[in-house]
């Protein structure tokens, strides 16, 4: 199937999002942003679930149960990310890099089944990584789903309201050329995040 145009520009965002946010966890190297090839030390355990500030959420063991102000320990398998049903804390709790990687991680994997896929994914459903590696594995697999997707849509699909029936957004009440957008800017917002956290990290650790 030949690729809408308007479809074009963001995939090619997406895919630049994408291969950046993994390089900058996983090295070996990242694109500076003017050609210059900057060394990359993979994301350890220790700094995935680094906690700068007191009371931050994260992923737990659930023997461990959920950390401060947090009321849940949402997905599945031996660890849980730190949640709470609404209205949510005020303010909003810091969160880690864990945090941050398992939640895009599982909104790319549900949306693209939400998307192109059975349509019964929940929370519930998504194992959650306790270490690194498998982490940056699962967002791998997340965003190679959700690509699947946009692949699949054509013109009408942009067009078509609830293209998408991802129970956690506006999906259902949105156009799918929205939706893509939507994605790629929590993608783009979210990528940012985690560099800056291994920044501060790598200066954390310095500072000794």
């Amino acid at each position: 199937m030949t690729l809408p145009p308007r479809m074009v520009p963001l995939l090619e965002q997406f895919d630049f999002a994408r291969e950046r946010l993994t390089r900058r966890m996983a090295g070996p190297f990242v694109d500076s942003g003017n050609g210059t090839d900057v060394g990359v030390v993979p994301m350890t355990d220790e700094e995935y679930l680094w906690e700068p500030v007191p009371g931050c959420w994260s992923v737990r063991r659930r023997t461990d149960g959920p950390g401060p102000r947090a009321t849940v320990l949402i997905g599945t398998g031996e660890w849980g990310r730190d949640s709470a049903p609404p209205p949510h804390p005020a303010p909003p709790p810091f969160t880690t890099i864990a945090w941050r990687l398992t939640h895009l991680s599982e909104l790319l994997t549900i949306r693209a089944d939400h998307t192109d896929g059975s349509h019964l994914l929940t929370r519930d459903d998504y194992p959650v990584s306790g270490d690194a590696a498998s982490a940056i594995e699962a967002f791998d697999a997340g965003a190679s789903a959700w690509r699947r997707a946009l692949l699949a849509a054509d013109d009408a699909a942009l067009d078509t309201v609830g293209h998408s029936t991802y129970p956690h957004g506006s999906d259902p009440e949105d156009l799918f050329l929205e939706t893509v957008w939507w994605v790629n800017q929590e993608l783009l917002h979210h990528g940012a995040e985690i560099a800056l956290l291994r920044d501060l990290y790598r200066a954390h650790s310095a500072a000794g």
